[in-house]
Order: structure tokens, then C-alpha cells, then sequence
């Protein structure tokens, strides 16, 4: 997992894309709510987010 995570840091400061950054980090966020709210009694509130 960390290599992962050192490659992708390393192929954006070679290839310039540091916009990649924000984005990984918004869908990474994204995945992690949804996934501990799938189970829980909150998603009628964050339903109308989503």
C-alpha cells in the first residue's frame, strides 16, 4: 500500500500532475462515508448529499 502511495507521489512531481492530488484525496473521502454510513442509522441525512 505505501509503495503505491509513493509511486503515484513520485509520478506526479515527475509528470507535473499535481491536480491528480486534491482529486484521489475527494474520491478516497468519498468512498470512506460511504462505505461506514452504508450500515448505519445516518444515511437518511446524508442521502440528500449524495
Amino acid at each position: 500500500m505505501w509503495s503505491l502511495l509513493k509511486e503515484f507521489f513520485k509520478f506526479s512531481r515527475q509528470e507535473k500532475k499535481w491536480w491528480l492530488i486534491p482529486l484521489i484525496a475527494v474520491l478516497l473521502l468519498l468512498g470512506a462515508i460511504l462505505l461506514f454510513t452504508a450500515s448505519s442509522g445516518i444515511v437518511w441525512a446524508l442521502y440528500p448529499f449524495l
